[in-house]
């Protein structure tokens, strides 16, 4: 389960995290998890370039570590990146320590200090560590469920057109799973919201 978009008392509770980012310009802020993967990843990119667009990649440590040269592409291209651990573990899941010590391998191959943790899923004591490190920890304002093989491409397109607003940080994946709905609904997100004259910029915080 998973809300399309995050509920106030959601980020009331977690309010030392950045859920969404306030602008006095239309600004959204894209960000894609579970990269970077060699089809989906490159073909992320040009669809921002004809849109004039900068992301945020929360990239896995082990796919950057098989796929240098995507990775670099998003760095070239202007991009920002940021840690989504090394094997994509859920903090709810295992211990403390393991988690910090995954991001930390990460951090061997992504030099960020912007975290996600996968499935929005963390600890406070993971949360009190990774602040500890510096780390700003990511999450979202809006999910397109690009990933829910049971969400048909026009309701990915509802949840993002719906949802967005000035200052949200919209989530979707470069990943193979996802790409059916990503291929669908990026294009027409950017068109939208572009001809409604927003802009697309990367996470610097």
């Amino acid at each position: 389960m998973y809300f399309a978009k995050s509920p106030n008392w959601l980020k009331a509770f977690f309010p030392s995290l950045v859920w969404k980012i306030s602008k006095a310009e239309n600004t959204i802020y894209i960000t894609f998890d579970d990269g970077p993967e060699p089809t989906v990843t490159p073909w992320v990119l040009s669809v921002l370039k004809e849109y004039n667009a900068k992301a945020t990649f929360f990239c896995i440590g082990d796919n950057v570590r098989k796929h240098p040269e995507t990775y670099q592409q998003i760095l070239n291209e202007g991009h920002a990146v940021g840690n989504h651990t090394f094997n994509h573990l859920n903090g709810w899941k295992c211990n403390s320590k393991k988690f910090i010590k995954n991001v930390e391998e990460c951090a061997n191959y992504v030099n960020s200090k912007l975290l996600r943790p996968p499935y929005g899923r963390i600890k406070p004591k993971q949360i009190r560590l990774l602040k500890e490190q510096n780390y700003k920890i990511i999450m979202w304002d809006v999910v397109s469920g690009d990933f829910d093989t049971d969400t048909m491409p026009d309701e990915c397109l509802n949840n993002v057109i719906k949802h967005t607003e000035n200052g949200s940080i919209v989530v979707f994946h470069d990943s193979i799973k996802a790409s059916t709905n990503l291929y669908f609904t990026l294009p027409l997100f950017l068109k939208h919201f572009t001809i409604r004259g927003y802009k697309f910029d990367a996470l610097t915080i």
